[in-house]
């Protein structure tokens, strides 16, 4: 290890307390989505930067939903890193069976809890210090480095990177890195592409004791509903990269995404997430409306949904369906340049080889690999996240700053 990178590893350990009380502070800077308002903890983020002395801008095409950017050229022409990091959260509600409070950060047996613990201030806290520690060394790094702090991504909204990524071309970048929760045991080169859809079942109705009078658009639902999980037996045809690297991390994603996690990456899967139908008991329903969210792996195209759901409907004329959001699947090459470096320090940092795989659900990663920009994501175990006590340990913590901070020198300083 070189002494200025060793004097980085030192800084850390050094920063351990700020960086711990900076998260905690984080979390209780409440900023749910929905409803989306960021101001607060866009905030607290520019009040470190402006302490730091660290040069930023707000972007902020919607006032409530702030982006934070900053970025500055080392000493030398080389790679352009940039970190990307999102500021909101997915909400609590009445915060039912929680056993703390959500927005504390409070610390217990070792772990910080609070909602979006590891989904992500966790993650956006390593890029921010990533990015303050290494704005120190600027002088003696190669190329730039730029950071994304970013609203707006729980809903898959305009206002957050994908707003800065169509209009501000100069963080696109040579290569990203994000720290979403993953899991230690992985590092994250794609993820699945989701299709949500809401289909609408309408008949002309009826008293509940006239059902021979309309037929019950609720029971023509729940049939299309068991028909839809035809989608699920669409083939895939996976690149030869990707079904090796997945079929190589199987045993990690078991363990950092639970028992069958490995199952699903490679299939397409179904879910129905609300159904609403009726007005009242001794009615024959009218209509019925449910929302499917289908998540397609690296390998298929929404075409070979489409035609499956084309089927159905000719079969079913009293349903219509409505797209809500499509984002396709995304991947980038499982052994490039930066995730090699990733699995060297964490390998280094831990003793354990983190393997290459996809992501279940969605993040900001995509839009960077949409414009075929390497993008990979290494961050915290998913523990929590979405629903109660969500948590991260202390150490993971770390771990995660420590695996991101020496990244980012490493691929900065021209390794491969």
């Amino acid at each position: 290890m070189t002494s200025e990178r060793a004097q980085l590893a030192a800084d850390i350990e050094r920063e351990a307390g700020r960086i711990l009380d900076f998260y905690r502070g984080f979390i209780r800077a409440r900023s749910p989505n929905p409803p989306g308002d960021t101001r607060e903890a866009a905030g607290f983020i520019c009040r470190f930067l402006e302490q730091e002395g660290i040069p930023f801008r707000v972007v902020a095409p919607a006032t409530e939903m702030p982006n934070v950017v900053a970025s500055f050229d080392g000493g030398g022409p080389g790679r352009h890193l940039v970190l990307n990091g999102h500021i909101d959260v997915f909400p609590v509600g009445e915060a039912t069976g929680w056993s703390v409070d959500p927005w504390g950060g409070e610390i217990r047996d070792g772990r910080v809890f609070g909602r979006g613990a590891c989904d992500m201030k966790a993650g956006t806290t390593a890029s921010i210090f990533s990015y303050a520690l290494l704005f120190r060394l600027k002088p003696r790094l190669r190329g730039r480095l730029t950071l994304t702090a970013v609203s707006d991504e729980e809903t898959f909204g305009p206002w957050g990177a994908r707003y800065l990524l169509d209009h501000l071309p100069e963080i696109r970048g040579d290569a990203m890195l994000n720290g979403e929760p993953s899991g230690l045991y992985n590092v994250r080169f794609g993820e699945k592409g989701s299709l949500w859809l809401s289909f609408t079942v309408r008949t002309p109705g009826a008293h509940g004791a006239h059902t021979h009078h309309s037929p019950s658009a609720t029971k023509i639902a729940c049939r299309l509903i068991q028909d839809l999980e035809a989608v699920t037996q669409v083939p895939v045809s996976m690149p030869r990269s990707v079904a090796a690297a997945l079929e190589r991390a199987a045993p990690g994603m078991e363990r950092s995404m639970g028992k069958g996690g490995s199952r699903i990456i490679p299939a397409v899967t179904l879910n129905i997430g609300t159904i609403h139908g009726g007005l009242k008991i001794n009615m024959v329903p009218g209509e019925c409306r449910f929302e499917a969210d289908i998540r397609l792996p690296v390998g298929v195209e929404r075409a070979d949904i489409d035609a499956v759901i084309e089927r159905l409907l000719g079969a079913c004329p009293e349903a219509t369906v409505e797209e809500l959001n499509y984002n396709p699947p995304s991947w980038c090459d499982p052994g490039g340049v930066l995730i090699n470096i990733v699995r060297r320090n964490v390998a280094t940092l831990t003793g354990t080889d983190p393997m290459p795989t996809i992501s279940l659900g969605g993040t900001d990663a995509r839009l960077w690999r949409y414009r075929n920009i390497p993008a990979y994501i290494y961050g915290p175990p998913p523990t929590g996240m979405g629903s109660v006590d969500e948590n991260v340990l202390e150490s993971d913590l770390m771990h995660v700053v420590r695996t991101h901070v020496l990244s980012c020198y490493d691929y900065l300083s021209g390794a491969g």
